[in-house]
């Protein structure tokens, strides 16, 4: 996709250079363009008719705000204190029995995640997790311990007698963030601001990419309309965008005791359900299916509470029962992917 970009013939990329602020007319009302330095400080200024802010979590979009007398917008935080380690690994032949996935996501007893994937080069990629500060180990040793200690054996079973071919590479992830730029009354034409540096929620769902691509189509339709001076309204359309995957998101994070955050009444309600609907959902591939449209965002979240679904809930739990620390966030448990289809 980057390569894609850069052979568009408008487009001109300046590296190893920074945005240190913005350009206003109009006594602030108007962004007309910004301040951009090189790595040596030169600073030079590069005008625009519109200015998107796309630099993600470290976004200054908020102090650039304040700098030109507006105020900051409010943000709402979940402190996920989520660890990643991947790493690279050549398995013995046959050893996922055909499958390109086993993905492992942690229950509430049991909040440790993994996910083993064929990648390029007949190698396999896996990455283990965890919440609140339960990282795992980058030293070899300590690695293959915290495989052993997943909520199933399929990854360690699979990854036995593997050749490693890296070290384990971590990654952090402590605060899933909304910037609630759609709150603000006033907000300065010229300038908008997508992506992460809107909102960055807890990757481990898989949504940020579907999510920053529907704000860029939302964007598209904004430009396109010739609305470039009520950003209101662009940021009250992304708000629409960002509401089912934040609710997901932070629903899910928040079943997990440890993770400190509000429980509403809807959070409590949906977080009693989901783990009898993944029960369920084991021995039943509609609502299998169904649950994956919703994670995938293809269908909305309220779908998995249709009376006819409910049903299915209730007859599945009936025949087998929800064991205690089920998981009450999307996937959990246990699934392999072949090709096309995933099966839980």
């Amino acid at each position: 996709m980057r390569e894609r970009v850069f052979r568009l013939p408008n487009v001109r990329v300046l590296e190893g250079h920074s945005v240190s602020g913005l350009m206003a007319a109009r006594e602030g009302r108007r962004v007309t363009g910004a301040r951009v330095s090189d790595a040596e400080g030169k600073v030079d200024v590069m005008e625009a008719d519109l200015v998107v802010d796309a630099s993600g979590r470290g976004s200054r979009a908020p102090r650039w705000l304040s700098e030109l007398g507006y105020r900051a917008p409010a943000q709402d935080r979940v402190e996920i204190g989520l660890g990643y380690a991947t790493r690279t690994y050549r398995l013995r032949p046959g050893a996922m029995n055909g499958d390109r996935l086993i993905l492992t996501v942690g229950t509430l007893a049991h909040p440790r995640f993994g996910a083993l994937a064929a990648i390029e080069g007949d190698r396999h990629i896996l990455t283990l997790g965890g919440i609140c500060g339960d990282y795992p180990p980058t030293d070899p040793a300590g690695f293959a311990d915290f495989v052993s200690a997943l909520p199933t054996g399929a990854i360690a079973a699979a990854v036995a007698e593997a050749e490693p071919l890296d070290e384990p590479v971590p990654f952090r992830f402590p605060t899933s963030t909304r910037n609630r730029f759609e709150r603000l009354r006033e907000f300065p034409a010229g300038l908008l601001v997508i992506g992460d540096a809107v909102c960055s929620f807890n990757p481990i769902y898989g949504q940020g990419m579907t999510v920053a691509a529907m704000q860029a189509l939302a964007q598209r339709r904004y430009v396109g309309a010739g609305t470039a001076d009520t950003p209101s309204r662009f940021f009250k359309d992304i708000a629409a965008v960002i509401d089912i995957p934040w609710d997901i998101a932070v629903g899910a994070d928040l079943a997990f005791p440890q993770v400190p955050g509000p429980r509403p009444a809807k959070v409590r309600l949906v977080n009693a359900y989901l783990p009898r609907l993944h029960a369920a959902a084991a021995d039943d591939g509609e609502l299998a299916l169904s649950m994956i449209k919703v994670i995938g965002l293809k269908s909305r979240p309220e779908g998995l509470m249709r009376p006819d679904r409910m049903l299915r809930v209730l007859r599945g739990n009936l025949r087998r029962p929800a064991r205690p620390g089920a998981a009450a966030t999307p996937g959990s448990g246990t699934a392999a992917a072949s090709e096309p289809d995933l099966a839980a």
